[in-house]
C-alpha cells in the first residue's frame, strides 16, 4: 500500500528542490526525517512537511505501521512562473522570472519499496 502527499506552488526553482529530493529518495522515513531536519536547504523544510503529511495519511487512512514505511517515490514538477519587470535605462525593462514547483512524496511499506526499486533500477 502506498500513500501520497503533494505540496503545490512552492516558491523555488525545480533544480534547487531536486537536490534535496535526490538526497532522500529510497530512504527509510525515520532516517529521511532526521536528514531533512539537519539539511541546510530551503527545500528541506517543504519536503519535511510533505513527508510528515504522507506519514500521517498512511497511519490514519490506511492503518499502516510507521516503522515499516520508506520513501517509494519523490519527484519535483515545474509549477507556474511569475513574471515581473525591472525598469532599466532608456525606458527598457528586464523580465524577472520567479519560478515555483510542486513537490510529491510517496511512502509505502518496505516490501513495496524494495520490489519497486529492484524492478526500476537502471
Amino acid at each position: 500500500m502506498q500513500t501520497k502527499s503533494v505540496i503545490k506552488s512552492v516558491r523555488m526553482s525545480t533544480f534547487k528542490a531536486r537536490l534535496v529530493a535526490d538526497k532522500i529518495r529510497g530512504m527509510h522515513v525515520s532516517k529521511a526525517i532526521d536528514t531533512l531536519e539537519h539539511l541546510n536547504k530551503k527545500a528541506a523544510k517543504h519536503f519535511l512537511k510533505a513527508l510528515l503529511s504522507a506519514i500521517a495519511n498512511a497511519e490514519n487512512n490506511h492503518d499502516m505501521d510507521i516503522d515499516e514505511l520508506s520513501i517509494v517515490e519523490v519527484y519535483v514538477d515545474q509549477g507556474p512562473v511569475m513574471k515581473r519587470m525591472m525598469p532599466r535605462a532608456r525606458g527598457r525593462g528586464d523580465r524577472i522570472l520567479k519560478p515555483s514547483c510542486h513537490l510529491t512524496v510517496v511512502v509505502g511499506d518496505l516490501s513495496t519499496a524494495t520490489v519497486l526499486n529492484q524492478s526500476g533500477d537502471k
